[in-house]
């Protein structure tokens, strides 16, 4: 599980936030292997956007994953959708042109 938090670019500390456990709870499933309970599975499989079987066997599935951001972006992406349309208007009129600026031709 430890792999499945990393690429997703969590901390424990972040995980554990996200799904709403104890911190203790993350390192506990990660030292010993032990799986989370099944009321926690599918919360957690959500957050590190993976399905509970990737979970449970440590085998990436052969799906194609949502497109989005990913890691850190991604921990941005979901702040800044929680905010006021005004302020998520307000980090748009900086991002887009800083992502046109940037962006590499196709």
């Amino acid at each position: 599980m430890t792999e499945l938090r990393l690429q997703a670019g969590f901390s424990q500390q972040d995980l554990a936030g996200r799904i709403d456990v104890p911190l203790a709870n993350i390192g506990f499933w990660e030292r010993t292997s032990t799986p989370p309970s099944s009321k926690v599975l599918p919360k957690l499989a959500e957050a590190l956007g993976v399905t509970v079987e990737e979970i449970l066997t440590g085998k990436p599935k052969a799906v194609v994953r949502k497109g989005g951001p990913s890691g850190k972006m991604r921990k941005l992406f979901d702040a800044a959708s929680r905010l006021p349309r005004s302020q998520q208007q307000k980090i748009a009129a900086v991002l887009e042109p800083f992502v046109r600026e940037h962006a590499v031709a196709r």
